[in-house]
């Protein structure tokens, strides 16, 4: 089997199970047509403790076919907008003459800046700048063709895997692996706006680690930092979460934002998460150096006992602190004399005897 690799640089970080989680405030189209507002939406995210600031590049006619849309009927949010698909799309690309002056900005902040290439040409360009790695979003995951050549540029890969059946994420996975690219983060995701809590199943980020042997991540949809916080629990070592100023602005992506107040609630719950989590290894650590006397037993003398007395069972009590002979020696000691006067209530040593 393939063997995807355990640490990813991504930037100045490290990404693999014995490091820090790294937060993408996925900004999408949330900054409006204003690079200003991209700015201020970077310089946010930047505070609220994100490790990237992620966009989306696409044109909408490289995107969607206003032909197709029209011949369905749309239910989800899509449905909500009261406009076009395409006329939505085209207001919230993200100009490709921005990038290099948007990586600047990102650099200059202290936070990386990465996006979501929806065509071949933006591939290219993400390459050329070098970005610390390429998010392929759901939508994208069947289109094996784009997933070989993002693959065959060498840059690390999160994959998110809404829609998808098992079937076509091995696909998908399989495709990266042909191309040679060994640094890829499997994101599991729902792909609705907002997501439900219960429809998360986190748990199948252990599938994604038993089956791909692979980091892996979540690309959440859902109201609040619980999924997050779980995904962290099981091993996920990327959160995604879209990032807005406000939610109440215009746009498709900003009622199921992430506001900056509610990202940093879910940084620092999970950096508490991640000392909780801890090591695998199970030892008393510094902290119970005092609580493994008081709170453990030990053989005491029941009443007073005198030098030579033969040891009974009506003799010793269990009690705390455990300061002397464990309670799993009491047989052991029945019938042994002790070779000094022990006053009722002393604990009873091995020298003792």
């Amino acid at each position: 089997m393939f063997k995807f690799n355990k640490k990813i640089h991504i930037g100045n970080r490290i990404i693999g199970k014995e490091f820090p989680t790294y937060f993408i405030a996925e900004i999408g189209g949330n900054f409006d047509g204003s690079i200003k507002k991209a700015k201020k939406l970077i310089d946010a995210a930047k505070e609220a403790g994100a490790d990237c600031a992620k966009f989306q590049t696409f044109t909408a006619e490289t995107i969607v076919s206003e032909g197709g849309f029209s011949k369905m009927t749309l239910h989800g949010v899509h449905g909500t907008w009261g406009r076009t698909v395409t006329e939505v799309f085209k207001d919230v690309e993200f100009p490709i003459s921005w990038h290099r002056e948007i990586a600047d900005y990102c650099k200059k902040v202290g936070i990386d800046f990465s996006t979501s290439p929806y065509f071949k040409e933006a591939v290219d360009l993400c390459s050329d700048m070098k970005l610390p790695f390429i998010k392929i979003g759901s939508g994208e995951i069947t289109w094996l063709e784009m997933l070989d050549y993002i693959a065959r540029k060498n840059i690390p890969i999160m994959l998110a895997t809404g829609d998808a059946t098992m079937s076509e994420i091995d696909e998908a996975v399989r495709t990266i692996e042909n191309a040679g690219n060994k640094d890829l983060v499997l994101m599991q995701c729902i792909t609705n706006y907002p997501s439900k809590i219960e429809s998360a199943n986190v748990n199948v980020l252990e599938t994604y680690q038993n089956a791909f042997d692979c980091i892996t991540g979540y690309s959440d949809h859902s109201p609040g930092h619980v999924v997050a916080l779980a995904s962290v629990v099981l091993g996920a070592r990327v959160i995604e979460k879209h990032f807005t100023l406000n939610k109440k602005d215009k746009g498709p992506d900003h009622p199921h934002s992430m506001e900056p107040n509610e990202f940093r609630f879910m940084v620092d719950s999970i950096r508490e998460v991640e000392k909780a989590i801890g090591s695998t290894r199970k030892e008393v650590v510094e902290e119970e150096s005092e609580t493994v006397f008081v709170q453990r037993r030990c053989l005491y003398a029941k009443n007073d006992l005198k030098k030579g007395q033969v040891l009974s069972a009506d003799d010793i009590d269990v009690l705390r602190p455990a300061l002397g002979i464990p309670p799993k020696f009491k047989n052991l000691v029945i019938g042994k004399k002790v070779n000094k006067n022990i006053k009722a209530n002393d604990p009873i040593y091995w020298e003792d005897l």
